[in-house]
Order: C-alpha cells, then sequence, then structure tokens
C-alpha cells in the first residue's frame, strides 16, 4: 500500500492543477446538489420491531385520526379560579378556537369539558392534534403553532405551547467557529508557519465542505436525524484537520532531511498517508459497523460520519499532496527554508512536469533520519524518557486514575431528550415547566394505550377490563377516556403517571402496565406514546452495547495485528481503548447525569444520558484512539524493525511522535469542544464525551501508559507466532516495500 500511495503523492503533486481543478469542481457539484436536493430532518427515534412502534404502526393503520403528532399548550390564568370565571372560560374558549384552527391541525380539546385543568383553578392543558407526525409537520406550521395565544398573553395569561411537534434542526453558530480558530492557532504553533497551517486548514475545509454538501444531497432520499449532520461535521472537521497535519508533518521532515519536494510528498504519502488510510478506515469500520445493532436511525448517523470521514482521507492523500506543491519551501519556518533543492523554483514552489525534467538527488536514497541531539532535548523525547524510566510507577498511577474517573460509569442512565431538560427559555422547556408548576411531572410523560380488536364488539368488551388493569396499577395517576377509531375497532387511552418521563419509576410502570395488560383476551393491547418509545430504544441500544463493545474490541485487536505484525500490541491497545472508554463514561455521568461542574458547561438540567450516546461514543473514540496507537506505535516498529532496542525504539517512536500527536489531539479537543457551547443538550453532551475521550486516549493512554507497556514488554512486544505471520496479509504500513522499491529503482520519474 505504501508504494501505490507514494506513487499517487508524486502523481498529486506533478499534476497538481489538474488535481485541484477536479476537487472545487466536486465541491461545487455537490454544493448545488445540497441546494437543490436537501431534504428536511427527523426529531423522531423509531425503533422497528418495539412494542410501541407496532402501536404507532397500528394507529396509522386502523386510526389515522390518533397517529399525528400531539401538541399541548399550557396555560396559566393570572390568579386562582379564574378559569371557573365566564371570563376565563371565553379566554380558554377562545385559545381552543385559534388552535383548531391552525394549519394541519385535526381539533383541540376543550379542558373546561373534559376535566384538564387543576384543582386551584388556575391552570389547564389544551389538547391539539396534527393530521402528520411530527417531522411532517411544516416550519410555517409550527410558527403558527407557537404563536397561539397572543391576545390572552396580552390580558396577562401565561401560554405555552408544547409537545411532540416541538422540534426542529440544532442551530449551528459562532461557538463552533471557536473551536476552528483555536485549531487553526494550534497548528501555527506546531508548523511555525503561516504557509503550512493555513494550507493544512484550508484542505480540511474543503474536505467538510464537500462531504457535508454530499450528505445533505442525500438527506433528499435517505432520511437523517436531526443530529446526524452535526455529528458528520464534528468529525469530518477534527479528522480532516489531523490526517493533513500528520501528511504535512512528514513533508516537512522529508524537506529538512535534504529531498526534493516531490520526492518528499510522495515519501509522507506513502508513509504518513498509509497510516491516514488505515486509521480512517478503522474509523469508517466503526461508524459503519453500528448498522449491526440493527437500529435504522442509529445506522443512518454511522454512515453519515463515515462518509465525511472517508471524504477527509480521500482528500488528505490527494489535495494536500497537491498544496504542498504549490507551497514548496514555504512550509518551512523562514529560519529553516535553506538553498532551494533540485526540481525548486526561486520562489519555493515546484516547477510543473512540463517545465523541467526532475530527478531524484542521490540523497533520496536515503530512508532513515539521523536523530540529532537538539531533537533528543524535545520535550517528546524527554517526556519518552521519564515514562520508560519509571515504567511501573507510570502505569500504576495510570490505572488507578483512570479507574477513579470510572466510577460513576455503573449509575449511567440512558433516555431520550425530552423537554425538561432543554435549554432554559426554550419554548419546550416553558411549556414543560408550566405543566409540572401545574399539575405535576406526570402529566409531561403521558402515556397511550391501544386497545384493538378483531370486532367492535371485542373492542368494547376490553376497554373496560384494560381501564380497570390500568386503574389499580401502581404509580397511575389518571386515566383518560377512551377515544374510539370511526370504525370502532380500535380504542385510544391516555394514562398519566405520577412521575416524569425519565424517573426510574415511570420505566418500572410502563413494564408493569405491560404485563396487567398482556391476557387480555380477543384484543391486541399494545403500550406507546413518546415516554413509552424512549424507554424501549433506551433498553435495546443497552442491550446491544456490550455486543458492539464485543465486535469493536475484536476489530481492533485484528487490524492492530494486521499492522503491527504483533499479538502483545494489539492487546494492549484493546485494553487501553476500554481503559478510555470507562473513564470518559465516568466523567460524562458525573456531569450530564450526575450535575457536577454542570455550570463549567452551561447545562441547566442534568438528567439521562442520550440513549445512543455510548454506543455511538464506542464507535467514534476507537477509531481516534486508533489513529494515535498507529501514528506512535508504527515509527516504534518502524525504529525497532532498522536495529534499534525495544527500549530505543518506544523512545523515538514517541520523541517524534509526541509533538504531532499532541497537536492532532488540541485540535480534535478543540473542535469537539466548540460544541458544547451549543445550547441543545444532546449535542452539548457529544461534543463534551468526545473532547474528554480525545483527552484521555491521546495524553494518558497513547503518550504514557503505552510507552511504559512497551518499555515494560521489550522485545517480547513484537512477538508473533510464525504460523500467524505466514497467514496474516502484509498491510505495509511502515513502508517497508517502498523502502525496497526506493533502494532498487534507479532515479527516475514515477
Amino acid at each position: 500500500m505504501a508504494t501505490l500511495l507514494y506513487r499517487l503523492g508524486r502523481g498529486a503533486l506533478r499534476r497538481r492543477r489538474l488535481v485541484v481543478a477536479l476537487w472545487l469542481v466536486v465541491l461545487v457539484v455537490a454544493g448545488l446538489a445540497a441546494a437543490t436536493l436537501r431534504g428536511p430532518t427527523a426529531s423522531n427515534f423509531t425503533m422497528p420491531g418495539t412494542e410501541s412502534q407496532r402501536a404507532l404502526d397500528l394507529l396509522a393503520d386502523q386510526f389515522p385520526a390518533a397517529s399525528g403528532a400531539t401538541g399541548t399548550i399550557a396555560v396559566k390564568a393570572p390568579a386562582d379560579g379564574q378559569l371557573a370565571t365566564p371570563q376565563g372560560q371565553a379566554v380558554v374558549q377562545e385559545l381552543v378556537q385559534q388552535a383548531s384552527a391552525l394549519p394541519g391541525v385535526v381539533g383541540a380539546v376543550n379542558p373546561l369539558q373534559v376535566g384538564a385543568v387543576s384543582p386551584n383553578g388556575r391552570y389547564a392543558l389544551v389538547q391539539v392534534q396534527f393530521a402528520t407526525g411530527g417531522d411532517d409537520v411544516t416550519d410555517e406550521q409550527r410558527t403558527a403553532y407557537e404563536q397561539v395565544g397572543a391576545a390572552a398573553k396580552a390580558q396577562g395569561w401565561q401560554v405555552a405551547p408544547g409537545g411532540e411537534v416541538l422540534g426542529g434542526e440544532p442551530e449551528i453558530g459562532s461557538t463552533e467557529a471557536l473551536g476552528v480558530l483555536v485549531a487553526a492557532i494550534v497548528l501555527i504553533i506546531t508548523f511555525g508557519s503561516l504557509v503550512a497551517a493555513g494550507m493544512t486548514m484550508l484542505n480540511a475545509l474543503i474536505g467538510v465542505g464537500a462531504g457535508m454538501a454530499g450528505l445533505f444531497a442525500l438527506s433528499g432520499a435517505v432520511q437523517l436525524t436531526s443530529t446526524a449532520p452535526i455529528l458528520a461535521l464534528m468529525l469530518g472537521l477534527a479528522v480532516g484537520i489531523d490526517y493533513s497535519l500528520f501528511i504535512t508533518s512528514r513533508h516537512r521532515q522529508n524537506l529538512l532531511d535534504g529531498l526534493s519536494p516531490e520526492e518528499a510528498v510522495g515519501r509522507a504519502v506513502g508513509t504518513a498517508g498509509s497510516a491516514v488510510v488505515f486509521a480512517g478506515a478503522t474509523v469508517v469500520i466503526a461508524l459503519a459497523g453500528l448498522a449491526v445493532v440493527d437500529i435504522p436511525f442509529l445506522t443512518v448517523m454511522g454512515l453519515a460520519a463515515a462518509g465525511t470521514v472517508t471524504v477527509a482521507v480521500l482528500v488528505a492523500i490527494t489535495l494536500q499532496p497537491a498544496l504542498l506543491g504549490f507551497a514548496g519551501r514555504r512550509v518551512l519556518p523562514r529560519r529553516l527554508r535553506s538553498v532551494p533543492t533540485d526540481g525548486t523554483a526561486a520562489d519555493g514552489t515546484v516547477a510543473d512536469e512540463d517545465d523541467s525534467d526532475v530527478t531524484d538527488r542521490p540523497a533520496a536514497a536515503k530512508t532513515t533520519t539521523t536523530t540529532t541531539t537538539e531533537e533528543r532535548n524535545r520535550f517528546g523525547f524527554r517526556w519518552a524518557r521519564l515514562v520508560t524510566r519509571f515504567r511501573v510507577p507510570v502505569i500504576l498511577v495510570g490505572l488507578l486514575g483512570l479507574g477513579l474517573l470510572a466510577l460513576p460509569t455503573p449509575d449511567m442512565r440512558l433516555a431520550l431528550p425530552g423537554a425538561a431538560t432543554a435549554a432554559v427559555g426554550s419554548p419546550a422547556r416553558v411549556a414543560n415547566d408550566l405543566t409540572v408548576e401545574g399539575f405535576g411531572a406526570g402529566f409531561t410523560g403521558r402515556l397511550a394505550v391501544v386497545v384493538a380488536g378483531d370486532t367492535p364488539q371485542a373492542t368494547s368488551a376490553a376497554v373496560p377490563q384494560v381501564t380497570a388493569l390500568l386503574q389499580r396499577t401502581e404509580n397511575v395517576l389518571a386515566v383518560a377516556p377512551p377515544q374510539l377509531s370511526p370504525d370502532g375497532r380500535t380504542a385510544l387511552l391516555g394514562v398519566v403517571p405520577k412521575t416524569g418521563p425519565t424517573d426510574e419509576a415511570t420505566e418500572t410502570l410502563v413494564h408493569d402496565i405491560r404485563g396487567a395488560v398482556s391476557g387480555i383476551p380477543d384484543a391486541d393491547v399494545l403500550l406507546t406514546g413518546v415516554t413509552a418509545i424512549g424507554i424501549d430504544v433506551s433498553e435495546k441500544l443497552s442491550d446491544a452495547l456490550p455486543i458492539y463493545l464485543l465486535l469493536v474490541v475484536g476489530l481492533s485487536v485484528l487490524l492492530l495485528m494486521l499492522v503491527f505484525r504483533s499479538l502483545l500490541v494489539p492487546i494492549k491497545a484493546a485494553l487501553g481503548f476500554l481503559l478510555t472508554v470507562a473513564a470518559t463514561f465516568g466523567i460524562t455521568v458525573a456531569v450530564f447525569q450526575q450535575g457536577h461542574l454542570a455550570d463549567l458547561v452551561g447545562l441547566d438540567t442534568p438528567g439521562p444520558l442520550i440513549s445512543f450516546l455510548p454506543i455511538l461514543l464506542i464507535g467514534i473514540l476507537f477509531g481516534l484512539a486508533m489513529d494515535y496507537e498507529v501514528f506512535l506505535v508504527s515509527r516504534m516498529r518502524e525504529d525497532f524493525v532498522h536495529g534499534e532496542t525495544a527500549r530505543q525504539a518506544t523512545i523515538s517512536g514517541m520523541g517524534h511522535g509526541a509533538r504531532v500527536v499532541t497537536a492532532a489531539a488540541l485540535i480534535m479537543i478543540s473542535v469537539f469542544g466548540g460544541f458544547v457551547f451549543l445550547e441543545d443538550p444532546v449535542i452539548k453532551s457529544m461534543g463534551f464525551a468526545l473532547a474528554i475521550g480525545v483527552a484521555i486516549d491521546a495524553f494518558v493512554v497513547r503518550m504514557t501508559i503505552v510507552p511504559a507497556v512497551m518499555s515494560l514488554l521489550g522485545d517480547r512486544a513484537w512477538w508473533l507466532p510464525r504460523w500467524l505471520n505466514r497467514v496474516l496479509p502484509n498491510v505495509d504500513i511502515e513502508g517497508e516495500g517502498l523502502r525496497t522499491h526506493l533502494e532498487d529503482r534507479t532515479p527516475t520519474h514515477v
């Protein structure tokens, strides 16, 4: 693979104008396609095979009028008892009429007629039934719904529309740009060159632009959840910058070793580019592997993010060498720009393939670099020597620290996002808080029981039995009268729990109700509603989490065995990954669920973690952890196979890779951290968990525990049974085949 990428890198540099033009065409075409084909995103989380989803499907088939989204308008009068006065009743009646006349609304229920009024006569709940599901409600309909009650508000009443119809895509604002700005500063400090930093950032932005445009172009044909584009943007931007950083760093080192720009690019893409391709492949495989969980919205999220990562890899190994050709030796700091090498123009750029006959210098046969005294005094070498010297205490302290951070992990609770944890001041949160204030938390998480019989008579006979069983179930506050379908075969009963939708007691209630009504003869009785759907989704994801974790760990061992031709290195990497995941879960639970230091991340209300966060975090952190493992350990193996001792190779690999990996980790942390400042709690928790996970994995696991363990293992780290060595294919990440190719060939064009 290294030899193929070497040729690709040189070819991209020599035909750089064509390469840049092609990528610009791709960017423009994808942008036009996104503008014309973009479809709406979904905020609902369907889960085929669950009881709650079967109930929704049954309603859509047999009782369409009750299958659409519901809205709840919370009303608060200026004083107690005012709802019983003629003036108060007139205000409520006008409000109901306004809601009924809204576009897309089937009807609204007067709370005074159904008793949806608080005991003190001050609060009321107006139920609004929409004709379509929440994701099919247009922005115009949603805006009109949110503006209901303007006249009542003018009279001092509080009117707060809420319910399933509220939602929409999270907004991307200036806070994420802060993360990109920090990444740019890190690049400038790392490279010491505005040209190198700007070119790396430009390369990443083009890649993420093309990837996101392609994703939005497909959204017209494939339904995306509202969080899928945000996740794709997070990952595409972070890995795009990092992959370009790794290739540019190796290219600069090659230039300093005396290679011509063309040869330097070829070798950078052949070596660092090989690691980029492998690292990108691990991220893509992990994200695409979410499909094995068999949860549609999670599969789409994984594939969307995998698509942007794939584009980032392609951009890094094709567009990046082309841009490096335009930059020439200006990617180096001014003090290191020596006399131009052969094939370099006076201004530092590389001559076109038609302008000169570029011949590799004899120095091009050089395949290893000599570590200078100045380099050995760098922090990376000093840190590596310190870690390897005190390897046993370092390992013990690292394990103890990560173990302490992981302590809250067993207390993790999962749920779908709800209005109770929405940003303070948002329409959904205002309606939720007003409902809780007037009626209690149970009214924000009402359940729906669907009773379907083969005949109207069977349904009529089953409804009283179901109602009686529901009323006797512990933690049930009230059971609403049944609504019957036009043919009388389907009935819908509302159930109000005493506890909120994310309370553990409500989860228990869902199971109790299903157990109580399971034996009703001649009728199917199914429990659904937003709360029940959230519980079903969370439980299915929790059940899938161990299977996916086992898949990812097994995959990491296999892939790293291919790369490093070792048995112990992959096992060590997998165990390090598990430490990262456990500690990340622990910190995220402590902040977002238990509320410790929640103010620092702008979290208004702690609560259960979003259901898909753990499984998504495992997939993403796996790929990123393998990135750092490959970039650090591949250099260790490269030096080891060329004659250095295991300890020397560990120090050398860390010394050469620490600066770049540190920069890469800081860039990822800053990009992910920029999303923490969004108001949406789901995106906030994702950005926080990814930033913390990268920090732990890069600085604690890969740059501290890994070199200590490698030093402790010594030569045994690179042991592989002979029979296994013969079976495994050689992917040549370290570029051994490329090295042989360069030593054997005569100086000529590739």
